[in-house]
């Protein structure tokens, strides 16, 4: 788990002025940089069924569906490995007019003694391209809270007088840049959260420790081949960067029944591969669920992973033209 850790600080560019430290403070102050994020080799939390969850990848999706969605997602990763991590978000995004969306999340990653919160608010415009291609254009703004829980840490020296079984915290603000091009077949995405890259601080502002907030880049695209009336098969792949750590990979595809029934799979570089399932019941209710087998060395310690979706959508039946296909759906008809 060592060389893991490792791995994660290097994922969060940790700038730490750790020549200003004494040994004690240092020890605690790295260990605090391994855990605030979380085991993916990136800082934001990780999801499978990120065509279900497309709106926290790219919130430019907010409003290029036609009815009102709310959806939860509960992830328990590595089960089996102890301090593992655990996340919960609930999003819901909804048309305004013709031509803008609103969405927002929450979201809550376990780490250990760490915990990482969010919440954000968006906005999009979807900007008419012709008959058949939107481009969607959105901007979120929101809230990131970090709490270590020092009463979970125990080193050799006892005696630490940082941790000193406090729960320590720091609030920095957050925003995201993100575009959609979308069309009835295929669909084309980007966005950058952490955009401000904040310094979370969790003695005093003036400490020359604090860490930042690295800036992600993310890529989505898909595209939607019909295999008869009823089937159609979805190829679509996440890219997700920050430097310094090489990109990961999601290459997934999707095979589903009369916008009912979904099976997919997908392959996650140097990482897992997972395979889902899912079901549109009424075009109003949708569960979904996916399992994760680490291909890492972790798999003989853990037990895969586990991802639940739950998801409520609401409003108008007809669904537009040029909509991405994540949530389960695929709307056929014209753009208003």
């Amino acid at each position: 788990m060592h060389t893991q850790r490792t791995h994660w600080a290097k994922a969060h560019n940790i700038r730490s002025g750790v020549q200003h430290m004494g040994t004690r403070r240092m020890r605690s102050l790295l260990f605090a940089a391994l855990i605030i994020g979380t085991a993916r080799a990136q800082q934001l939390p990780q999801l499978s069924q990120y065509t279900s969850n497309d709106y926290l990848y790219c919130q430019a999706v907010a409003g290029s569906r036609p009815w009102f969605e709310i959806r939860s997602t509960h992830r328990n990763q590595w089960v089996g490995v102890q301090d593992a991590p655990r996340t919960f978000m609930l999003s819901a995004t909804s048309p305004v007019g013709a031509r803008m969306g609103l969405g927002g999340f929450i979201y809550t990653d376990h780490v250990g003694p760490t915990r990482r919160t969010g919440a954000q608010v968006s906005y999009t415009y979807h900007l008419r391209l012709n008959d058949r291609i939107r481009l969607g254009m959105g901007l979120s703004f929101g809230l990131q809270q970090f709490l270590i829980d020092g009463s979970k840490i125990s080193f050799r020296d006892n005696h630490d007088p940082v941790m000193d079984n406090q729960l320590r915290g720091s609030l920095v603000p957050d925003a995201a840049f993100s575009l959609l091009l979308h069309h009835e077949k295929w669909w084309v995405g980007v966005m950058v959260p952490q955009l401000i890259e904040s310094r979370i601080a969790f003695y005093d502002e003036n400490d020359q420790s604090m860490s930042t907030l690295s800036r992600h880049y993310y890529g989505m695209a898909g595209y939607r081949f019909a295999l008869g009336d009823d089937f159609r098969i979805e190829p679509s792949v996440l890219v997700k960067y920050v430097d310094p750590v090489p990109p990961k990979f999601d290459l997934t595809a999707t095979l589903r029944y009369k916008e009912q029934v979904w099976l997919g799979a997908t392959y996650r570089t140097n990482d897992a591969m997972a395979v889902m399932i899912g079901y549109w019941l009424k075009k109003t209710f949708q569960v979904g669920y996916a399992y994760d087998i680490t291909t890492t060395k972790l798999r003989r310690y853990s037990n895969g992973t586990h991802e639940v979706m739950l998801a409520l959508t609401i409003g108008k039946k007809s669904p537009v033209r040029s909509t991405p296909p994540a949530s389960g759906a695929t709307p056929p008809t014209s753009a208003p």
